[in-house]
């Protein structure tokens, strides 16, 4: 708290002052832009739900919000608005242009994420480490941000309404639906070290279609180049390796958004996009004697991925049918990724033929969703209630796949190529789902002041089964200010395909890991055991408060349980490894020492409990001719601690300390967020000014040097102690639709905490790479301009 006050206190002490002594208050037209009276779509079955009267915690972030943060994707705007959020904090190796959010410290898979309330697909990625080991998350950064018109974020269990993923909450990004207007931004910004230069410019534009139709067009560019935050090099005394920061990436999106009213009630809808995206990932230095026939000064080799990804919505939706609300839809969704690699070689494929391509195809992965939704809805008036009963049900069927494609034999074969070696095609394959499920949802006020809400959904997995999940919400008003409201819900998370067949291997120059199917011979040879489903418990209570009119408090408080949390299994090395990559079909460089070589696999791992809360306030105030400010404050803590621990089929526990870390510590144990936007009574300037606090993450590292070099059971906890970060944008209109916007995001140029050289690859890596806490690019400026037209 002493911390708190000597950082903070500037802000703090001022939004204490109009609290206490408050100015006049706003009119109504201005307090009518709280978000507090915003209509909500998720977590409800309800239609005209407003915000201030939700069973659950969710928060509302409309387009200006996510922009004035400066922030270049959306990801990074919604972790810097909502506590409860998290992202990677470092991005390394093939997922590093992933962009994906988790809530409560929990995996991002534990998060759904839905476009206009229906289901988007996964990335193709598979993310191996730190809070996000075992995702296959929804890329956030391939939703075109210029469509958006807002997001709803709801922070509780929702898998009985939504299905599988939503045991931590849910992302509901909803699109604009203009048939007039349009807008246009763009924003250019680097680090303070001076590299990381990020340029992007999109659009939006709405047109009308007939007499009751829009057609909502978006299209939306950014390139960003390396950053690099590596130390020495212990091998060259210099800066030879650039793996720990962000890659190149350029990245387009195009997404419609369009509808027609036929006006009977009945609408047709549709929503599309499309997103490509190329990226350049460095990988670790090879120095000068590794290869001097063709590298004579060493060789850097660079991951190229290039990656499609396209969503296509259609929809039919009414009112009229015997008064029943209903919607039809089917969506297709996939990601797909092309992986090269480049300024690399095969040294033992040059050693037995004496030649080696130096470049080479190294696999393709790619992943679909067909959703296919019914969904019904009926008020029924009943004598013995205050309110009408809002009854809903409806049926989903969803087919998944997912491939991998094998690479060049030249990638796999002797060894395989420096860096990262290809798929085998004993490896590749397709594999594939289907999930049938049906719910039903009723909701209403049983008194005046009395809410309920309960919802059951019975899922079928053709790969492992069926499920049946349920959820209670109650919420009472004692007064128009003052309101209790609680929670009961569970949820199912079914393995993902790639958590069961993903298989790859990364090669260092002195060391080779290796990731094995979890339900491959390899991995059971190691003691792997088939996947189940994790298990979710989900249980929130928690108050709504407005003392005043213009000032509202949250404050919620939640226990999630899960049951077979799927992580990465405790790694094993040395000869055991190698033998079960060699079954894999997978060789290794006869040049690598054997306990230099290691094998994983993904596993039921543990039973976790996690415990939080979640605080937010909010005021409005008015200064006459000085202008408005929204003052906005908001706090998550929470604690994960581990209940039970899984052990493999040959006796060994299914975790380690490093993977017992990322379950319990890679996360921020707090984080707070407070300051206010001030504008002015022209409307000409405005300033937002916001302070936050990221509490300490904890990490069990690898080691890299020293008598416990690579081991799998000896790590060094590394704390990453807590960070303040000061963001600040000034905005003009030099006319009333033109505003041009300086910033800064870290105007301080906060760092993590430094780790010790023998824990960084060679000595290079000055920061936890795992573990999820402020970034290491330090601070970022940047200018932006937008129009309205």
């Amino acid at each position: 708290m002493k911390n708190f006050i000597k950082k903070g206190g500037f802000l703090f002490s001022f939004s204490w002052f109009f609290l206490q002594y408050p100015v006049e208050a706003a009119t109504d037209t201005v307090s009518n832009t709280s978000n507090n009276d915003a209509i909500i779509v998720t977590g409800t079955r309800e239609t005209h739900k407003k915000i201030r009267d939700s069973l659950s915690p969710i928060e509302v972030l409309n387009n200006r919000e996510l922009l004035e943060t400066g922030q270049t994707n959306v990801t990074s705007a919604l972790a810097q608005l909502v506590p409860s959020i998290t992202q990677p904090a470092v991005g390394q190796f093939v997922a590093a242009p992933t962009n994906f959010v988790s809530l409560r410290g929990l995996n991002p898979n534990q998060t759904l994420v839905l476009v206009n309330g229906k289901r988007r697909h996964n990335s193709s990625f598979l993310y191996i480490d730190g809070f996000a080991d075992a995702a296959t998350p929804t890329d956030l950064d391939l939703i075109a941000p210029e469509l958006i018109d807002h997001i709803e974020v709801l922070k509780d269990g929702a898998a009985a309404q939504y299905g599988s993923d939503a045991i931590a909450g849910v992302v509901n990004i909803i699109l604009k639906s203009d048939n007039h207007g349009g807008s246009a931004r763009s924003q250019i910004g680097q680090t303070y070290a001076g590299d990381g230069l990020v340029g992007q410019a999109g659009f939006n534009k709405g047109f009308k279609i007939g007499h009751s139709g829009f057609f909502d067009v978006a299209f939306d560019f950014r390139h960003q180049n390396h950053t690099s935050r590596d130390g020495i090099d212990s091998r060259t005394q210099r800066h030879s390796l650039k793996v720990v920061g962000d890659p190149m990436a350029t990245r387009y999106n195009l997404a419609i958004n369009a509808g027609y009213d036929f006006g009977n009630g009945i609408e047709i809808y549709t929503t599309d996009s499309y997103s490509h995206r190329n990226s350049e990932v460095n990988q670790v230095y090879r120095t000068a004697d590794r290869f001097p026939e063709v590298y004579p000064d060493g060789f850097m080799p660079i991951q190229k991925l290039s990656e499609n990804d396209f969503s296509a919505s259609l929809g039919l939706r009414g009112d009229n049918a015997l008064g029943i609300h209903w919607d039809v839809n089917s969506t297709y969704g996939g990601n797909f990724i092309r992986n090269d690699l480049d300024k690399t070689a095969n040294l033992g494929l040059y050693a037995a033929t004496g030649s080696t391509p130096l470049s080479v195809h190294l696999n393709n992965y790619s992943t679909t969703q067909l959703n296919n939704t019914l969904d019904l809805s009926k008020e029924l008036a009943l004598p013995v209630i205050y309110s009408p009963l809002t009854l809903a049900a409806g049926f989903a069927h969803r087919y998944e796949t997912y491939k991998t494609g094998a690479g060049d034999p030249a990638s796999y074969l002797y060894g395989g190529t420096q860096a990262r070696t290809g798929i085998i095609p004993a490896v590749a394959g397709s594999h594939s789902r289907n999930v049938y499920s049906g719910y039903l949802d009723l909701s209403a006020h049983l008194t005046k002041r009395w809410q309920v809400d309960l919802a059951g959904r019975y899922e079928y997995y053709s790969d492992f089964g069926s499920t049946l999940n349920g959820k209670a919400s109650t919420r009472y008003d004692f007064t128009d200010q003052f309101a209790l409201r609680a929670t009961f819900s569970s949820g199912t998370r079914a393995p993902s395909l790639a958590n069961e067949y993903f298989s790859t291997l990364s090669v260092g120059p002195d060391s080779a890991s290796g990731t094995l199917g979890a339900n491959s011979a390899a991995a059971k040879l190691l003691g792997a055991v088939p996947l189940k489903p994790e298990k979710a418990t989900n249980i929130t209570a928690g108050l709504v408060y407005s003392p005043l009119k213009n000032l509202h408090f949250t404050l919620d408080s939640y226990q999630i349980a899960i049951r077979n949390r799927i992580v990465s299994g405790p790694g094993i090395s040395g000869e055991a490894a190698l033998a079960a990559l060699n079954a894999q079909g997978v060789t290794v460089a006869s040049t690598l020492e054997a306990q230099n070589i290691s094998a994983w696999f993904f596993t039921n791992g543990a039973s976790t409990r996690t415990r939080g809360l979640d605080f937010t306030a909010s005021y409005h105030s008015r200064f006459e001719n000085f202008g408005i400010v929204d003052w906005d404050i908001a706090l998550n803590i929470n604690a994960t601690t581990i209940r039970h621990v899984n052990q493999l089929a040959n006796g060994m526990s299914a975790l380690n300390a490093q993977t017992r870390a990322y379950l319990t510590s890679s996360t921020p144990k707090n984080r707070i967020t407070f300051g206010g936007r001030w504008e002015s009574f022209s409307k000409k300037w405005d300033v937002s000014l916001h302070e936050q606090r990221f509490g300490q993450t904890t990490d069990e590292m690898t080691w890299y040097q020293g008598p416990n070099a690579y081991s799998m059971t000896d790590f060094n906890r590394i704390h990453n102690h807590p960070r303040w970060i000061t963001n600040l944008e000034i905005g003009y209109r030099p006319i009333e639709k033109l505003r041009v916007a300086i910033g800064a995001n870290n105007l301080f140029n906060a760092h993590t905490t430094r780790i010790p050289a023998a824990n960084g690859y060679y000595g290079s890596g000055k920061y936890d790479g795992a573990a999820s806490q402020i970034g290491v690019n330090g601070g970022f400026y940047y200018l932006q301009t937008s129009y309205q037209f």
